[in-house]
């Protein structure tokens, strides 16, 4: 089943999609949004599956499905906590400012929680008040919906609680990172709003390319209309979703529509950093990776972070070349 929430209010108006993203119907009669539904999900999931699939199939003729027309499925949501699951990204990090990394990241996953009181839609500008110094970077991440998960649950019993998938571009100011760690209390300036694929889906859409928490394809990212990086979002990925679901509820509980993160895409190359798309390796979801190889090998970054006018896509394809989100795109405007 796939979803979405057209442009309505605060919190967007609920749709079903079909699975080529071409037609659209209405649900509003069974869940008015989409929280709504992750509130009564065991009620509503077989009437909104039974309206998707009489879409899907011709029964219902629907209307046009039009991607500049979505907010992101949860225009605003009660919790969005962001991991750092590819390990690969956190090393680069920390091997370009020469910092060693403790070995509990291996075992222990980064998390930390953002502003979720306004996400952008996945067609809305990234609108700054400045460029300069702010290093404005784009990130490509996976991210899941659940419903209400228990405090001290265990990573297996997380994965039965993942209700939906979608895309994020978790946007970061690079420039503004340092200063704020160096406090020792986290991001905050330094994080603005996120934005999310136009569609989200169940689990059972993607077949066998969503298992054991992880979702096997790659992610696909186009920087001013070049292609970035492809990295295979099910590669490399040290924490699946159930651990990182566990790892957010180890000490609280989780309420439905609570979004969790993946953190950046990376793939590794031979155990060594990955290559750009141009040297036939699979590239990067951030700016910032290759800007940490660039100083690993050649002493500073060469690669400039993103300015006014700049755009970025996300999007991931199934083995057919077909869109399964829809696409995040965005261009960087001045506030």
């Amino acid at each position: 089943m796939k979803l979405a929430s057209v442009k309505h209010g605060r919190d967007g108006k609920l749709v079903v999609v079909s699975r080529d993203l071409a037609r659209m119907v209405s649900v509003e009669d069974i869940a008015p949004t989409l929280q709504q539904a992750l509130d009564n999900w065991n009620e509503v999931k077989e009437r909104l599956n039974t309206r998707f699939q009489a879409l899907d199939s011709g029964e219902l003729a629907g209307e046009p499905f039009e991607q500049s027309r979505c907010a992101s499925p949860l225009p605003r949501a009660y919790h969005w906590a962001d991991g750092s699951a590819y390990v690969n990204h956190v090393e680069l990090v920390r091997k370009a400012r020469n910092a060693e990394m403790p070995e509990s990241f291996w075992t222990d996953p980064l998390m930390y929680q953002g502003g979720s009181d306004s996400f952008l839609a996945p067609t809305d500008p990234i609108r700054m008040p400045q460029s300069e110094g702010f290093g404005i970077d784009f990130e490509a991440e996976i991210a899941v919906v659940v419903d209400d998960v228990p405090m001290g649950l265990s990573a297996d019993e997380a994965l039965n609680h993942i209700r939906l998938i979608m895309l994020v571009n978790d946007v970061s100011l690079r420039g503004l990172i340092p200063g704020e760690l160096a406090k020792g209390f986290g991001f905050y300036q330094s994080k603005p709003s996120s934005a999310f694929s136009p569609v989200c889906v169940t689990p059972d859409e993607l077949g066998d390319k969503w298992q054991g928490g992880k979702l096997h394809l790659p992610l696909v990212s186009r920087l001013n209309g070049k292609l970035f990086g492809k990295p295979n979002a099910g590669i490399d990925m040290t924490f699946h979703f159930g651990q990182l679901i566990a790892h957010a509820a180890r000490t609280r509980p989780l309420v439905a529509g609570t979004i969790i993160g993946s953190g950046t895409v990376s793939n590794k190359l031979n155990d060594g950093p990955g290559k750009p798309i141009s040297e036939g390796g699979v590239g990067y979801s951030c700016i910032a990776e290759v800007r940490m190889i660039e100083t690993i090998q050649q002493g500073k970054p060469s690669t400039p972070f993103m300015d006014f006018g700049d755009s970025i896509q996300i999007e991931m394809l199934d083995e057919n070349g077909l869109s399964i989100f829809g696409r995040i795109d965005q261009k960087v405007e001045k506030y």
